[in-house]
């Protein structure tokens, strides 16, 4: 068989995509018909032996693959074809398969197991990313980099300080994704438009009994189908995570950058940036994760599409949810793993932060001047202007700040040459940087 899908052969882990592989997805399937047959016969309406004989042979040792491609081949209609697979190696038990149920109680109640396997996963890549982050947000507690807003020199901060930003972050996502578990931890046994009526007076007992069998709750009330807005809250969480992970590997590629140069992903031994230029090093794990989340994102489209059913539900959910559901909890295991494989390699350059804020001509400190200046009685929006004016002129002139501030009649009034060098000093004037990392660390931990 030709692979055409890259997660078949390019992106995604082995234990997360087996979750979503035929095999498991029939797996998951027969788990459900066996636990309906046991709820039968526990409430007395089958032979408890026809439940035992279903429970033994719904697994992919009786019910192969391919039989079920064969029948559904035939039939066109795969949750059928399943039925009658399982019903041919159940012998006399298998009349009493599939009894009151509805397709989508199955594909609804399996995709409930599946996925919250796969949040259980994500949770623990995140996890590791966190930690990954808090030992960088250790490690360079104190290390002074140039902040940049609007792609601008702004004020100094700890290189720390970022990273316990961004282990922050994951925190928060962690507790999103054991939220997002809880909701679509559901499932449902109520038939074809969620009255229960071809499972008796005994509905919701077998309900119940179905659902706690397989760890979930059931959608009550329901349609033919789980409310879909679970799904797109599924598809929204996975979504955040992939913007944070896109945010912190765009930020990580932009302190790559030639003429910033202060930190660089992980770069292997025998690694080759470029097949003509050899001098290349390039971010291609955080470009990956770049492009690979806004495929993740974009399937909240058909995900928000999907919630808009005729009636008690139509099909058109179906096939975009086989691609959007294990293609989104796929990729987004994998960018954490990307982004947590760039953290855990970082390489960090501090002595390339420090050129970079010489080279920065004291401009940086300006908000630290200004602050001096108000202390020494101007006012603040005076102080303001003057160095606005004062750094305006220094850019203008090539000179650094500290020579236009000694030029400067207003400065000098106020200032000795010493309190200039010391509020232009970057290190001094990181406010509680420091202090916020271990205050993150303590609470992240």
């Amino acid at each position: 068989m030709n692979n055409v899908c890259p997660l078949d052969f390019r992106y995604g882990r082995e234990e997360i995509r087996k979750i979503f592989s035929e095999e498991s997805r029939l797996l998951y399937q027969l788990k459900v018909e066996a636990a309906l047959a046991r709820a039968h016969a526990k409430l007395g309406n089958i032979p408890q032996e026809a439940a035992e004989e279903i429970t033994r042979k719904a697994n992919l040792e009786n019910v192969k693959l391919e039989r079920v491609k064969e029948i559904e081949k035939e039939i066109h209609h795969d949750v059928m074809a399943m039925v009658k697979a399982l019903t041919e190696v159940c012998g006399d038990a298998g009349r009493y398969i599939h009894l009151g149920a509805t397709s989508y109680d199955i594909v609804d109640s399996a995709n409930a197991i599946q996925m919250a396997k796969a949040m259980e996963i994500i949770e623990n890549g995140l996890l590791g990313l966190k930690n990954s982050l808090l030992d960088l947000a250790k490690k360079y507690r104190d290390t002074v980099m140039l902040g940049r807003t609007h792609g601008q020199y702004a004020l100094p901060i700890t290189f720390g300080m970022k990273m316990a930003v961004f282990a922050s972050e994951t925190d928060r996502h962690i507790k999103r994704i054991k939220q997002c578990k809880k909701e679509i931890s559901v499932g449902k046994m109520s038939g074809a438009v969620g009255t229960g009526a071809a499972l008796g007076e005994n509905f919701f007992k077998i309900q119940e009994i179905v659902m706690e069998e397989l760890g979930l709750r059931a959608e009550l009330p329901s349609t033919q189908i789980v409310g879909r807005d679970r799904y797109i809250s599924l598809i929204s969480t996975l979504s955040n995570i992939a913007a944070s992970m896109e945010k912190f590997a765009t930020e990580i590629r932009n302190l790559q950058r030639s003429e910033i140069g202060e930190v660089a992903e992980p770069f292997a031994k025998k690694q080759v940036g470029s097949s003509t230029m050899p001098h290349k090093r390039n971010p291609i794990l955080c470009e990956q994760i770049c492009g690979l989340s806004r495929v993740i994102r974009s399937n909240l489209i058909v995900a928000w599409e999907n919630a808009i059913q005729w009636h008690e539900r139509d099909l058109c959910n179906s096939s975009s949810e086989r691609f959007i559901i294990p293609h989104s909890i796929i990729l987004t295991d994998w960018v954490v793993f990307q982004m947590t494989k760039v953290f855990s390699g970082l390489d960090v350059y501090p002595e390339k932060m420090k050129e970079n804020i010489e080279r920065s001509m004291g401009l940086p400190m300006a908000e630290s001047v200004m602050i001096l200046l108000v202390e020494k009685g101007m006012g603040r929006q005076e102080a303001h202007e003057l160095m606005r004016v004062c750094s305006i002129k220094a850019v203008e002139s090539k000179k650094h700040l500290r020579e236009v501030l000694m030029e400067e009649e207003e400065v000098r009034k106020l200032l000795s040459p010493e309190e200039i060098s010391k509020a232009l000093d970057a290190e001094s004037y990181t406010g509680s940087a420091s202090k916020i990392v271990d205050m993150t660390v303590e609470r992240l931990k």
